[in-house]
């Protein structure tokens, strides 16, 4: 956990310690988000500390740049610029997450199918409103983390 680290210069502004802070937090997913997340988690009177969602903040975002960084290596050693679905479920394999890929394999092709969907219905006849492919995308993102929250609590992470 980070601490607000004001340095005074010389003149004794705060200002190079803002300007630190400053970079750390562009690294981290929004407070807001991680926050949205963790609620939709847990019974709706539960009350989560500030703390736990700055730790929590901290440690998805590791997460993405670990997983990120692997992706990243297997992609500049295959001479290639974009870091794909594909990539990431590799990296998560290689680094040891393999318990969560193959929910993360059916969501990526659920994800796939629907963009592709939604590609389709836009050239074939543009519609006012995608209301109902929000919807579909939408139930399956909660169906998804509805699975893969109950195979984590089943399984815990692998150590």
């Amino acid at each position: 956990m980070t601490g607000k680290r004001i340095q005074n210069s010389a003149g004794g502004s705060p200002l190079s310690g803002n300007i630190s802070e400053s970079k750390e937090q562009d690294r981290f997913l929004p407070i807001a988000n991680v926050s949205r997340i963790m609620k939709k988690s847990l019974p709706s009177n539960a009350k989560i500390s500030k703390e736990a969602k700055e730790t929590v903040q901290e440690c998805v975002s590791e997460f993405i740049s670990f997983i990120t960084g692997e992706a990243s290596d297997k992609c500049q050693t295959e001479k290639r610029k974009t870091i794909n679905g594909d990539d990431l479920l590799w990296s998560m394999t290689t680094l040891g997450f393999e318990n969560y890929v193959g929910l993360l394999k059916v969501y990526l092709n659920k994800y796939r199918e629907n963009e592709g969907d939604k590609n389709t219905v836009i050239r074939q006849e543009p519609s006012p409103t995608n209301d109902a492919d929000t919807g579909k995308i939408t139930d399956n993102l909660h169906g998804f983390n509805s699975d893969f929250h109950a195979q984590v609590t089943a399984k815990g992470p692998r150590r």
